[in-house]
């Protein structure tokens, strides 16, 4: 099946050779006129995948108590900056904003809120889900927009919608992974010509098969480096919540949703959602380089279970019928239960914070 996104890419390489894996990623999702998050509303049941805030009010209302948690910490700081990158349909924000008034009336009276959103559309979608903030909120197109001041920061599912560039390992060492055509003049991987300094690897090359995969992103790093500098210019915490791994590895993690269902990633440019894992250790890496200090990462079950969800889900659950109270349970156990598939095993958290504070549930790192 070809889409419109599909026919643009493919007389870019008919014309200019073939791109990168980084190149394809960005257009996919970017590209003004055929790219996923410029046309579609991915979230929630009727769009290609649901995100942790819309399985339950509970994961918000988790992310707004260690916001609260960390103000405290910092020795609750007045007119603080609370900052969301990516804020999706503004539920994690609306979630967080209602439990920080109810806890924390201090912190909420005093704060401004700001979100750094790109889509008009899902600006429109946000101020509806934030209606009654109404004057608290200001929208930014970026980061550095965000005006200067003591800063509280979450992202959910931020990282993995920023490019990776993917290398092979062939007969002569890693080579940058492209997108081609094939003798059909359909989209294929190929292996191109630029190469990647073997320090970044894991471990040594020689001892890896022929065909396996290395990721890196240095627009992840980036980000993950703004971020840093802003924290270590205003002072503050950083809350990162995505799926991936904590410790760098070897593999191919770029992966294409659409409609709920995995798609294959050269399968339907534009009209799916093309994400890859993040790499945690890499993220930890680019904070502690930018002289901040790592509270840890863990898996979202353990972050969860460690604020409090199970008390929270008991509590919401109280009174209620056997019937919402098997819906809250069942949130529950997606959103923090271990095992395979689960989200409480797949997604990680990792909080960054200056100066050094101690943040539950993150064990002192020595």
């Amino acid at each position: 099946m070809n889409t419109a996104l599909g026919e643009k890419i493919k007389a870019i390489i008919q014309a200019n050779g073939p791109i990168s894996v980084t190149d394809y990623f960005s257009l996919c999702l970017a590209d003004p006129e055929h790219g996923y998050y410029r046309t579609r509303e991915p979230f929630g049941r009727s769009g290609d995948f649901v995100t942790a805030p819309e399985v339950s009010q509970i994961f918000g209302e988790m992310i707004g108590v260690f916001i609260v948690h960390a103000w405290q910490r910092h020795g609750t700081p007045a007119d603080v900056r609370l900052v969301e990158i990516g804020p999706g349909r503004g539920t994690m924000m609306a979630d967080m904003l209602r439990v920080i008034a109810r806890i924390a009336p201090p912190l909420f009276d005093t704060m401004s809120v700001h979100l750094v959103e790109t889509s008009e559309r899902l600006r429109d979608v946000q101020s509806q889900t934030l209606e009654a903030y109404g004057e608290r909120i200001a929208w930014h197109d970026g980061f550095d927009e965000v005006p200067p001041g003591f800063t509280l920061f979450a992202a959910n599912e931020l990282f993995d919608a920023i490019p990776i560039r993917q290398f092979v390992r062939t007969q002569t060492g890693f080579r940058e992974r492209m997108v081609g055509l094939d003798a059909d003049g359909e989209l294929t991987f190929a292996a191109g010509v630029a190469g990647l300094d073997p320090a970044l690897l894991p471990e040594p090359a020689q001892n890896l098969p022929l065909g396996t995969l290395f990721e890196i992103s240095p627009a992840r790093q980036a980000v993950m480096m703004a971020i840093c500098e802003r924290l270590r210019a205003f002072s503050g915490t950083a809350l990162v919540i995505d799926y991936g791994h904590l410790v760098t590895g070897f593999g191919d993690t770029l992966q294409a949703v659409r409609m709920h269902e995995f798609d294959p990633p050269l399968a339907h440019p534009g009209e799916a959602d093309l994400t890859s894992h993040v790499d945690f250790q890499q993220l930890a890496e680019t904070a502690l380089t930018s002289g901040l200090h790592l509270n840890g990462a863990v898996h979202q079950g353990d972050f969860l279970t460690g604020l409090g969800i199970l008390e929270r889900a008991a509590a919401l659950g109280r009174d209620r019928e056997p019937q919402t109270q098997q819906v809250i349970q069942t949130a529950v156990d997606r959103l923090a239960g271990a095992g395979e598939g689960r989200m409480g095993e797949l997604f990680k958290v990792m909080a960054v914070s200056h100066p050094a504070v101690d943040l539950m549930p993150f064990r002192p790192v020595d």
